[in-house]
């Protein structure tokens, strides 16, 4: 008795059937593909979620070196610039 009730030569007949079918070599490339994702997935579970404090920085640093102000004119970013 095999799993669920089918037996080892079931599941062998099949395996042919599927070999048959789709070739080792795709069969191969599926199974590597397969995998590459499985180890994808994993690593993004893995990783620690972004913190938020963290963007809100990186983009109030990105307007600021932009050389334009809450108005978005250069001169008045350049002379406020130059005031501090």
């Amino acid at each position: 008795m095999g799993f669920g009730g089918i037996s080892l030569w079931q599941l062998l007949i099949i395996l042919v059937i599927v070999l048959m079918i789709f070739g080792t070599k795709k069969l191969r490339n599926m199974g590597g593909d397969l995998g590459t994702a499985i180890k994808g997935f994993k690593k993004s579970v893995k990783e620690e979620p972004v913190d938020s404090n963290v963007i809100e920085s990186a983009s109030t640093e990105t307007s600021e070196d932009s050389g334009t102000d809450a108005t978005g004119t250069p001169e008045e970013a350049t002379k406020q610039q130059e005031n501090t």
